[in-house]
């Protein structure tokens, strides 16, 4: 049977970290692209070499030509630049749109039947013009998020209450930044609703935390951003889909009615397999929750209506 194959698509510390992982896990052949020459190609020979140690035996091949990413069963974008101070999103999402728009324009005609999947910041926003310019099927794109942000809002929950992470269960939704949605009356820990154990105070304290997971990690760096926990949901995400495993993550999707929301991409729970985004889980949330992404959504479309869609 031929191997799948997977493209990544900026070498920084995210797309190294992706494709070391996927690489460790035998998902598919993987190609690391980048326009800087020689660092798709070093990077991608260190991870070549610690085969024999890992014990995996897909090829890991480093690159700056997108010629060699044809025929990819899923191209993984991780190119563009990070947030600087002072800098709006309204500005992050136009220079990160023309990164992305280039990489499409190069990479997806070489692998037209491959599965599109958005980590560019801010991922919501970049995955909609992925979206409005290919044209593709809602279940072939889909956008880094709501499994990033559920993993730290379980590991904050581990940590708290001193427990392995593996028995904790939560769940968050909406955009993938300040305007996150954690679903407090889903998590539990060890099948009991997690407020029981830690009080509702504790719970929003947590749910507080999560949303600055991210800029939590900026601070202490002092220079860069997270990459391992991105890192680690990526590669999950690839592995659900190149493996046809039909897992329930909380992704960001394109979304037609569903939780009330039409025309956007947001963070949902969703089935992930062979078809990419399989299903929507479009369950019921509470008012206060249904309130809280209708202001993640609006959010969202303001920096969308900023770049002309």
């Amino acid at each position: 049977m031929k191997r799948k194959k997977v493209s990544i698509v900026g070498a920084g510390n995210v797309g190294a970290t992706v494709a070391q992982l996927a690489a460790s896990k035998n998902i598919a052949d993987i190609v690391l692209l980048d326009v800087v020459e020689g660092v798709p190609q070093g990077k991608a020979l260190d991870m070549q070499e610690a085969a024999p140690v890992v014990g995996f035996d897909v090829s890991v091949i480093g690159s700056n030509d997108y010629q060699d990413t044809a025929g990819s069963d899923m191209i993984v974008v991780t190119a563009g630049g990070a947030r600087k101070p002072g800098m709006t999103r309204e500005e992050l999402a136009e220079n990160n749109s023309k990164v992305l728009l280039s990489v499409l324009d190069k990479a997806m005609p070489l692998s037209p039947e491959a599965f599109l999947l958005v980590v560019t910041n801010p991922v919501d926003t970049m995955s909609y013009v992925a979206y409005k310019h290919l044209g593709w099927p809602r279940n072939r794109i889909m956008g880094l998020g709501g499994l990033l942000d559920s993993s730290r809002f379980q590991t904050f929950l581990a940590m708290e209450l001193k427990v392995a992470v593996q028995d904790v269960s939560a769940l968050v939704i909406g955009g993938h930044g300040d305007e996150m949605v954690p679903l407090l009356d889903s998590c539990s820990v060890g099948g009991v609703p997690a407020e029981k154990l830690l009080g509702r105070e504790t719970l929003l304290r947590l749910a507080e935390r999560t949303r600055r997971g991210g800029e939590e990690i900026v601070n202490r760096l002092k220079s860069g951003s997270a990459f391992y926990a991105p890192g680690a949901s990526i590669a999950r995400m690839i592995e659900a889909a190149v493996l046809d495993q039909h897992r329930i993550f909380s992704v960001s999707t394109y979304l037609d009615g569903e939780f009330g929301q039409k025309d956007i991409f947001m963070s949902v729970p969703c089935v992930i397999g062979g078809g990419g985004v399989e299903r929507i889980l479009n369950v019921d949330l509470e008012p206060e929750e249904k309130t809280a992404l209708d202001h993640s959504a609006a959010s969202i479309r303001k920096v969308i209506r900023g770049l002309g869609y």
